[in-house]
């Protein structure tokens, strides 16, 4: 089956979100580079709660940083409102918790997915959360 749009971006933000180096980073980009999809991924952790802003942020920058958005309002806007909404997935699970992981990005034309893939827990009595966020944007040429 072939995916398409939004399913297919999606994928690709997971992929990155659980990519384990940065040499890995840089193939998977590459690769979904010459598929015309733009990628960014960037390690993030500590306590929930307290982060949840500064990875938002990390997003944006990454984003920014890796040419998926430029500096424009709904740009930055679509890139925080995709991580809010994926880290909003792991308040049941992280909620007074440490996390810690990585945030994936991926976008084609007008479609931006943000994925976290994190390690949640204390000490070494980890859970794994995975959450995902989409949202639409007109491309700018």
């Amino acid at each position: 089956m072939t995916l398409h749009g939004s399913r297919k971006i999606a994928r690709i933000a997971i992929e990155m979100a659980m990519t384990e180096s940065r040499e890995q980073e840089k193939e998977y980009k590459a690769r979904f580079s010459n598929e015309g999809i733009k990628t960014a991924a960037v390690d993030c952790g500590g306590d929930f709660v307290l982060s949840v802003n500064k990875m938002i942020e990390r997003a944006v920058v990454a984003s920014k940083r890796e040419g998926l958005i430029k500096e424009l309002h709904a740009d930055e806007g679509a890139v925080a409102g995709a991580a809010r909404e994926a880290l909003s997935q792991l308040i049941p699970k992280a909620m007074g918790l440490n996390v810690g992981g990585k945030i994936g990005i991926a976008r084609k034309d007008d479609h931006i997915s943000v994925a976290v893939f994190f390690g949640v827990g204390l000490l070494h009595l980890d859970e794994v959360a995975i959450g995902l966020g989409h949202r639409a944007v007109p491309s700018v040429k």
